[in-house]
């Protein structure tokens, strides 16, 4: 994933979508339910908005589901999250797939438990040949894990003289991250009103357009997505550069 090359071109729909989802929580306490059912509620919210982003023609869509932190969530609260994540890959990846959506992952699979990763495999492999849209799940994820993998490969390649340390770019260092053959994202969403990328995508999203929605999570779709769409249209993406 090299840097992108200066221009000033606005585009309707971004070609990479990427989003923090945040406020479940918030959203299961304002109705004085268990959190877990703001879990719940927020997968009909991902089933919404991956069918918005193919309904908008949105080619790559990356969603923030389990953080390389979630793990210092209390133990209920991450097993919740672990059953809800089975339940949504043995669910969805048929009509997914019959949707012409193709299911990727990035993220750490140490610490993930044996099954997980059996269904993660299972929905890469059964959808593969899908390009209607390409769905990237971030789980057991964190951008500076992500970039210290990248490095220690770098060195280890170094030290083994199968690279020339002088070579060394950006280029070089973006095809060690998680899938190096997706574009960044263009546009970054997080919902719930928080300002901040949480670890998310650090090296990816160093020219994304952010914005920050107001929206809890479970409530997010359609009309959440177009608008933040209508916003990143807005927008003249510089890339450092000036316009003019």
């Amino acid at each position: 994933m090299s840097s992108p090359e200066p221009q000033t071109e606005t585009a309707n729909v971004p070609r990479h979508v990427a989003i923090i989802m945040d406020g479940n929580g918030r959203w299961a306490a304002a109705r004085g339910l268990p959190r877990v059912a703001g879990h719940r509620k927020g997968a009909d919210a991902v089933r919404a908005t991956v069918r918005a982003a193919r309904e908008l023609g949105i080619p790559y869509l990356t969603l923030f589901a389990f953080s390389s932190e979630n793990w210092r969530r209390p133990k209920d609260e991450v097993m919740d999250l672990m059953e809800l994540l089975k339940l949504y890959l043995r669910r969805e990846i048929a009509d997914l797939h019959r949707n012409g959506v193709r299911v990727r992952f990035i993220g750490d699979r140490h610490g993930l438990s044996d099954d997980i990763c059996a269904l993660m495999d299972r929905a890469a492999e059964t959808t593969i040949g899908d390009t209607d849209l390409t769905l990237i799940i971030a789980l057991n994820y964190g951008g500076q894990g992500e970039i210290v993998r990248a490095a220690r490969q770098i060195a280890e390649d170094a030290a083994a003289g199968k690279l020339d340390p002088s070579t060394i770019d950006e280029a070089c260092f973006a095809q060690r991250l998680d899938n190096p053959d997706v574009p960044a994202p263009d546009l970054l969403i997080r919902t719930s009103g928080e300002q901040r990328l949480s670890n998310f995508l650090l090296w990816q999203c160093a020219y994304s357009e952010l914005v920050f929605d107001d929206t809890l999570w479970p409530d997010f779709g359609h009309a959440e997505l177009q608008r933040a769409i209508d916003l990143f249209g807005e927008r003249e993406r510089r890339f450092g550069g000036r316009s003019g």
